[in-house]
């Protein structure tokens, strides 16, 4: 994890767990637009709804979509908008309505493009942009918010101690003297939290070559006391994969995962690669992870070291991570 820097001319904001967007209005007219340029409006109405109700009728902001559940982000809540089925996305928006954190403003009301100015311009307009907003035209859900920002770097250090139980991602220091530069990273800093769990690997799948192992698969204890795959490791140079095999060989059988189990092949694995062996419950291993939600690690997990002291996992585990 890169460290917070410090010193002058930094402005520290939290980094959120969601869908980066850049907003778009021209009068009636709004788009709200993914990283990638794929077009997010109709999946989230609710912000389309409120960003035309805004007196200003010509903007572009930089943003990050999120849901709260509670006091906590919910990304699985995101992931569930992205569904064909226009009657669905209503009903989701009714229930769990989108916030769209708002943290730079690449044009402002009058048209100007902002994105040569600096960071500590375009902020200060940023400022000025919600504190021309009457109460009257935010909803009382606060589906638009400024997203907080500081140069005291205590700050930030409080952020990814005290917010990391909601779910926050990390934190982002950006330059204070430098221009909006999209897709760049040389004037900003990421810093994200470090998460690590003790998992039971209950199997394994090959490698595509060289007849190595290709993936740990790893389990937690529900409250049941069946195992449910949770994810996989896969970090592993090609000398490890071959050591590996000998550590994992002399327990392939059951039970391997007694509750949920791995998904079967997927259109883009090969059939060796898909099929995968069950392990005796032996092996516990640290792994460093970014998200668990929805019963699962979100994406592949970093091995860190085996823990053979920990011979099984307590059913609170589970639990434990997701706060």
């Amino acid at each position: 994890m890169a460290e917070i820097p410090s010193g002058e001319g930094w402005l520290y904001e939290p980094k959120w767990d969601g869908f980066r967007c850049l907003a778009f209005r021209s009068g009636d007219q709004v788009l709200l637009q993914s990283k990638a340029g794929q077009p997010l409006g109709r999946y989230f109405p609710e912000l389309v709804t409120a960003l035309r109700k805004l007196p200003h009728s010509r903007f572009v902001v930089d943003s990050e979509i999120v849901i709260y559940s509670g006091e906590q982000l919910a990304f699985d809540d995101l992931l569930m908008r992205i569904h064909p089925a226009e009657s669905r996305i209503r009903k989701l928006s009714n229930e769990s309505p989108a916030t769209l954190m708002c943290f730079d403003l690449l044009v402002d009301h009058n048209g100007k493009l902002l994105t040569e100015l600096s960071l500590a311009e375009r902020r200060a307009k940023l400022e000025e942009f919600f504190h021309d907003l009457p109460v009257k035209n935010l909803p009382a859900e606060g589906v638009l918010r400024l997203s907080p920002a500081s140069h005291d770097r205590d700050q930030a250090e409080n952020w990814m101690r005290e917010l990391g139980a909601m779910g926050l991602d990390g934190i982002i220091a950006k330059r204070l003297d430098e221009p909006y530069r999209s897709g760049e990273r040389t004037a900003m800093v990421k810093i994200k939290r470090i998460r690590t769990a003790d998992c039971v690997v209950g199997g394994f799948r090959y490698a595509e070559k060289g007849g190595g192992i290709g993936s740990l698969l790893l389990g937690l204890y529900n409250e049941q006391g069946q195992l449910d795959h949770v994810g996989f490791t896969s970090s592993f140079n090609a000398a490890q994969r071959r050591e590996l095999k000998k550590i994992v060989k002399p327990l392939i059988g059951p039970p391997g995962f007694t509750g949920r189990a791995p998904g079967g092949p997927s259109r883009w694995s090969t059939r060796r690669s898909a099929e995968w062996q069950p392990l005796k419950a032996k092996l516990v291993c640290e792994v460093q992870y970014d998200h668990f939600s929805g019963g699962r690690f979100r994406h592949g997990t970093k091995f860190l070291r085996w823990r053979p002291e920990k011979k099984s996992l307590t059913f609170e585990l589970p639990r434990a991570i997701a706060s």
